[in-house]
């Protein structure tokens, strides 16, 4: 256990820092492995700078749809830098060992299937699947292929989760009763109204490809460059943010799922013309298995908080409390005393004088002053090393897996049981309802 002292030594150099993956060891040319990147977007450009940090790993080729992220791509990688705007001709290069899927989310289930089958490992951006029908296939094209799909949710590869799940396993904090987790924002970037190009028009991006198998309509930039604010292309708060928190209690736990989904949300400041809420709040219900006791799990998006950005998740269980932070974690160790609460807020001063005296007295011959104390011990500090990017290290696990066959954590099966959830939550908002799910065999019920 780390004391806040010994968190500030390891960040002092006077102990050993926690381990992280070594990126120095020396790669073979047989390790070499290329890349292509289908959606240079925020994320595809993210994705592509972190991936390219793992040694041995090189750029292959990038997709997008609209041609000045094509473009800017072969400013930054090189002239010669293969560029497209139909990701199925990065599938057909043989030169090309992986796809990071980073496109709008009604993509994501798509181009996974079409790359696995044809023989490419996958990295997909969270949520792995637009829809529930999606999830099925990726998993069974994954288990029928054997390619290494990996979900770019990153704390499921972060070393100070990786860690809280160690001391939540540990009884840290007791029995789990319940979770809270929120994100929430305060700027137009952070909800999603990004700085839009100067042409984008029907000529510079690809739109008949972009709707490819919905209903014919015309060109809109909002629709192309905002995907993130409309149900047809996107997930919405629960999908982009929801997720995270999700993944994270998965890996924590080691729950395969809640049984019972409810949300409630309005869109309370960015009426842009999105049809998404920009506040949602969800409850989740897991049940008791032999992983876990039964918890209620509460989550928050909130894309227009006075209170600037924030957020965190905490684990409540009966003798403490674990906060997640941005650069690990705190708990805080509280337990019950022995005895059981007498006196101050109680019915004993409702009672007759004389039964209060002989209650008192039998509460003083049964319980010592030491039994009446509750106890608490020092805070428990982890805090990650400065230099520390989960981003890295998450790509470092799925370039590992491809390279041994060794399982990812955040496999087919963790990333489509992650959204599924989220899925429901907007489902249930939607339809104003409750979802029931099958976290075990992964379906509605």
């Amino acid at each position: 256990m780390l004391s806040a002292g010994s968190a500030s030594a390891l960040a002092s150099g006077d102990q050993p820092e926690p381990k992280i993956i070594p990126y120095e060891r020396k790669i073979s040319a047989n390790d070499r492995i290329r890349i292509g990147v289908v959606g240079i977007g925020i994320m595809g450009f993210n994705d592509l700078s972190s991936a390219i940090k793992v040694p041995g790993v090189e750029l292959g080729g990038v997709c997008d749809l609209y041609t000045g992220r094509l473009q800017r791509a072969k400013e930054l990688y090189g002239k010669e830098l293969f560029t497209t705007r139909d990701y199925r001709e990065l599938l057909q290069r043989k030169d090309i060992d992986a796809i990071v899927i980073a496109t709008s989310d009604n993509w994501h289930a798509r181009i996974s299937v079409d790359a696995m089958n044809a023989g490419k490992a996958v990295y997909c951006e969270k949520p792995m699947v637009h829809k529930f029908s999606e999830g099925p296939e990726v998993i069974a094209t994954q288990q029928r292929t054997q390619k290494t799909l990996q979900v770019g949710s990153q704390v499921a590869s972060s070393i100070a989760w990786l860690k809280a799940r160690e001391l939540y396993k540990s009884g840290e904090i007791g029995q789990l009763t319940s979770i809270e987790a929120n994100t929430d924002r305060q700027n137009s970037l952070g909800a999603w109204e990004y700085t839009q190009p100067l042409d984008g028009s029907p000529t510079s991006v690809d739109w008949d490809r972009y709707i490819e198998g919905m209903p014919k309509e015309p060109f809109d930039p909002k629709k192309f460059f905002w995907w993130r604010n409309y149900r047809d292309f996107g997930t919405g708060v629960s999908g982009d943010l929801f997720i995270h928190l999700i993944t994270g209690i998965h890996l924590v736990t080691g729950s395969l799922g809640p049984e019972r989904i409810f949300s409630s949300a309005q869109l309370s400041y960015w009426k842009d013309g999105r049809d998404v809420p920009d506040v949602m709040t969800g409850i989740l219900q897991y049940g008791e298995t032999k992983e876990h006791p039964a918890f209620q799990v509460n989550l928050r998006v909130n894309l227009i908080s006075g209170q600037g950005e924030n957020g965190s998740t905490r684990f409540f269980g009966t003798e403490g409390v674990m906060q997640m932070e941005d650069n690990g974690f705190t708990i805080q160790h509280h337990k019950l005393p022995k005895a059981p609460g007498f006196g101050r807020w109680d019915a004993l001063g409702t009672y007759p004088k004389s039964m209060q005296d002989e209650l008192t007295k039998s509460y003083d011959q049964k319980y010592s002053v030491a039994d009446r104390k509750s106890i608490s011990a020092p805070l428990t500090v982890y805090r990650v090393p400065d230099n520390y990017n989960e981003d890295v290290d998450h790509f470092n696990h799925f370039f590992e897996g491809m390279r041994t066959g060794k399982p990812v954590i955040e496999d087919a099966v963790f990333g489509y049981r992650a959204a599924a959830p989220c899925l429901a939550a907007n489902e249930s908002y939607f339809k104003k309802k409750i979802i029931e799910w099958d976290p075990v065999n992964m379906k509605l019920v």
